[in-house]
């Protein structure tokens, strides 16, 4: 997953492979064949269309967070605390309701709780292109969050209850393709609709695409729901999980401009911890836990969810600065720092295929061990470039490796997880891991910020080239540490294969 948003081949992929099954509506049966094969057509183009909305806010934000932080100045709407959370706000509710998400939809409807995730997600999108200040758009980012956590686990169900058989998977293997196309192509377009017309405009994109959206889903996708899906929600552990994340990111961001000693960064670091420990206690007594407990005895499942983590920190904390190094320093434009971006979503999204048959022969735990050795090496790439150095002999060389590198571990990753615990439990291992990739990129921006801060030593408007390099290249140590020690996890944890 992309910083945010994350990849397009993200860990809950597998999710509608495995998805229940679920009653279709009588009417899709009795269509003709060619309409059914349109209509099937139609409902996948949907399912993209909707899940690309939240992959690509996910990494556009950060091309426009620096024209953000002009328009609101470097006060309090423009302090670095204040565009962290422009993006947290958006982790923060996708990550703890993902799971709540599901549920809702195989209880009430997937095509239901789909439809109302773009709306609320369109809703949210009109919201923070008209916010007139930062906490406004941290509200509406916020809300944005929300309604993808109801529309991506949504529509992997729904291309589960369309599609059977090979059909399936090509359906699946399909929705990954354009996911990473649209991914690649975000942060371009994004960059250029900043730079000539506004940064609002990146929000305002997403209300033709949520139109087509919606009317596709209403035309082609059949409602189904699962009728053994549990009858009672876990919301204890939607508010600890959610509060606790939220304390904790909230402290984390204040540290900078406060200090470590500051009551008020000590008593949302103490809270966070304690309500995440509270939700790990709570979920072992509760009849319908948000996550059973089980899930983790699986060795394999429990490493291959830390590798999962660091992963994805050290990805997300490094996507999320470079946009800054990029204009700040090296004088990039929006749209040429979204560009930089290309390399790396095409290679991750054109050999992810053929990653996941490399499998079978080399075993997931080998490439789980050297796909992120690999990403390690592309992400230290990044910290050579210095004044005057171009693209083509700097970052260019760093996207290409850090690209194959996620492409080695990607499918295995995502394989592993699914395999490690038994089909009953697929779903909701998929979302685990989704939510714990989201929760990642979370504590990346919150935790690297403290990095980058200490290390540039002043206000980030108005930073010196140089400042800004140095301090971006502590952020990338950190990550390169964190890639590695995801290596270390895969070596430990993940079984052989079996010959």
């Amino acid at each position: 997953m992309l910083a945010n948003a994350q990849s397009p081949c993200d860990e809950g992929i597998i999710q509608a492979q495995r998805s229940c099954e679920a009653a279709v509506s009588p009417g899709t049966r009795a269509l003709p064949a060619g309409t059914q094969a349109a209509r099937k057509r139609y409902a996948l183009a949907a399912t993209i269309l909707g899940s690309s909305m939240a992959f690509i806010d996910g990494s556009v934000v950060n091309i426009a967070l620096p024209a953000i932080q002009t328009a609101f100045g470097n006060g309090a709407g423009g302090s670095l605390a204040s565009l962290q959370w422009i993006i947290n706000a958006y982790l923060l509710a996708l990550g703890s309701l993902v799971l709540v998400g599901g549920s809702l939809g195989d209880r009430f409807g997937r095509r239901r709780i789909f439809m109302l995730g773009i709306a609320l997600f369109a809703a949210a999108s009109a919201a923070c292109g008209l916010a007139p200040d930062v906490a406004a758009l941290i509200a509406a980012r916020a809300l944005q969050g929300v309604g993808a956590a109801l529309l991506v686990p949504a529509s992997l169900a729904i291309i589960g209850n369309v599609f059977e058989g090979e059909a399936r998977g090509k359906a699946i293997g399909t929705w990954a393709a354009w996911a990473a196309i649209t991914s690649a192509a975000g942060p371009v377009l994004g960059g250029w609709l900043v730079d000539v017309v506004s940064w609002r405009a990146v929000f305002f994109l997403n209300l033709p695409l949520a139109a087509a959206t919606l009317w596709l889903a209403w035309y082609a996708v059949p409602d189904s729901r699962d009728p053994q899906a549990a009858q009672h929600f876990d919301w204890p552990g939607v508010l600890l999980v959610a509060g606790g994340l939220g304390a904790l990111t909230y402290g984390l961001t204040l540290a900078p401009g406060r200090g470590w000693r500051d009551a008020g960064v000590l008593w949302p670091l103490a809270l966070g911890v304690a309500a995440l420990a509270a939700f790990a206690v709570a979920q072992a007594r509760v009849r319908a836990p948000m996550v059973p407990p089980a899930l983790f005895s699986s060795r394999d499942f429990l490493g291959a969810n830390l590798l999962t983590l660091l992963l994805y920190f050290a990805l997300s904390g490094v996507l999320f600065f470079l946009p800054f190094v990029l204009i700040g320093a090296f004088g990039y434009s929006a749209t040429a720092a979204g560009a930089t971006l290309l390399p790396f979503s095409l290679i991750l999204g054109l050999l992810s295929p053929t990653a996941g048959k490399a499998m079978d022969r080399f075993g997931a735990r080998r490439m789980l061990t050297w796909g992120p050795v690999l990403a390690a090496g592309g992400l230290a790439l990044m910290a050579l470039p210095g004044l005057g150095w171009p693209y083509w002999a700097g970052f260019f060389p760093a996207m290409l490796v850090l690209g194959l590198g996620m492409t080695i571990a990607v499918a295995p990753l995502t394989t592993t997880v699914m395999n490690a615990v038994p089909s009953a439990h697929a779903g909701v291992a998929s979302g685990v891991n989704n939510a714990v990739a989201r929760v990642a990129g979370l504590l990346a921006v919150a935790v690297l910020g403290v990095v980058f801060a200490a290390a540039l030593g002043g206000p980030l408007q108005g930073a010196p080239a140089v400042a800004l390099i140095e301090a971006f290249r502590w952020v990338v140590l950190a990550a390169v540490l964190c890639a590695l020690a995801s290596a270390v996890c895969a070596a430990v944890f993940i079984a052989p294969a079996r010959l």
